[in-house]
């Protein structure tokens, strides 16, 4: 009698445990390399951004005297900021400051990223023309403007005498406090102009050609187009440039530094120098510390809500 033995059907969607186990090993060794290439980077993050981070924040509790020991004083570096004069009218310069800068700077940027969007002869020639200041350093370009500027050896002046625009020599870092504020925007509007130029060129490259096509052939007009589509389509890069401008209007310091050394009679001191005055002339290491505590609080917060409202309305 013949017995019939029936074997049951291999699945060969069954891995075979030795390949299921070398799949494992080799995404293991992945992982592994993928936390080699990206160990650098947390290491240089967590020493030149965190540790710092944390020791900002421990001396903001503690009266730190540069060349003594420092003693706990919490929050005595918080309350005192309210009564430091300095402190006050600082915040209010740098306050108006950001409004101006921000408000021209946008305005340049994004006129010279509309000048220079479409191909033609010279363009190429513009963007670099624009982009070619931010090549210098925000220092040497700041020495580069004093001596400018300069009443005695800058040739500003004398140029403007010369067309009859002004009369007499000028100051025009440490005559008058517009003056010297007028300066420094100038200076910046030069120096940062063609690199946001370059990034809101980016955003509007990136907008299709046929939108605009379908707006001509809809009959919109060059306001309309640039209104409805442009704006609209453009708000992600107009988030990220206002951040950059916010962020670096308030933590200013080389412009004023160099050139006006916060004055006239500290009217042109940022909140940034009032950091360094405590920290290095008044060597009050605590107080300085307090306050960069509070400015990064205020950018941190403003930030978000900014980035916040733009998103929300390109949504």
């Amino acid at each position: 009698m013949m017995t019939t033995v029936i074997t049951p059907l291999r699945d060969e969607r069954v891995e075979p445990p030795t390949a299921r186990r070398r799949g494992l090993r080799r995404q293991t060794r992945r992982a592994w390399l993928g936390v080699a290439y990206a160990s650098p980077t947390a290491v240089m993050v967590v020493l030149f951004f965190l540790v710092p981070l944390v020791l900002v924040g421990w001396m903001s509790l503690h009266r730190w005297p540069l060349l003594a020991p420092p003693t706990l004083n919490a929050p005595d570096n918080f309350t005192g900021i309210g009564d430091n004069d300095l402190v006050r009218s600082a915040t209010w310069f740098t306050v108006k400051y950001t409004v101006i800068i921000t408000v021209l700077l946008f305005t340049v940027s994004l006129g010279l990223a509309l000048l220079v969007q479409h191909r033609r002869r010279g363009v190429g020639f513009l963007r670099t023309a624009f982009f070619l200041p931010m090549a210098v350093g925000f220092a040497s370009a700041s020495l580069l403007f004093l001596g400018l500027l300069s009443d005695e050896i800058g040739p500003v002046s004398d140029l403007l005498r010369k067309v009859g625009l002004i009369d007499g020599y000028v100051s025009w870092t440490s005559g008058s406090a517009n003056s010297a504020l007028g300066s420094a925007v100038v200076l910046v509007l030069w120096r940062f102009a063609g690199f946001n130029m370059l990034i809101l060129l980016t955003g509007l490259q990136a907008i299709p050609p046929e939108i605009y096509e379908a707006a001509r052939v809809d009959g919109a007009n060059r306001w309309q187009t640039f209104r409805r589509i442009t704006l609209p389509l453009l708000r992600p890069t107009i988030a990220l440039v206002l951040t950059l401008m916010v962020t670096g209007s308030l933590l200013a310091f080389d412009q004023f530094w160099i050139l006006t050394r916060g004055g006239p009679d500290n009217s042109t001191t940022s909140l940034v120098m009032v950091i360094y005055r405590e920290a290095f002339i008044r060597l009050d290491l605590g107080s300085a510390a307090a306050i960069s505590v509070v400015l990064l609080g205020v950018l941190v917060v403003f930030n978000v809500i900014q980035l916040g409202v733009l998103r929300r309305r390109s949504n």
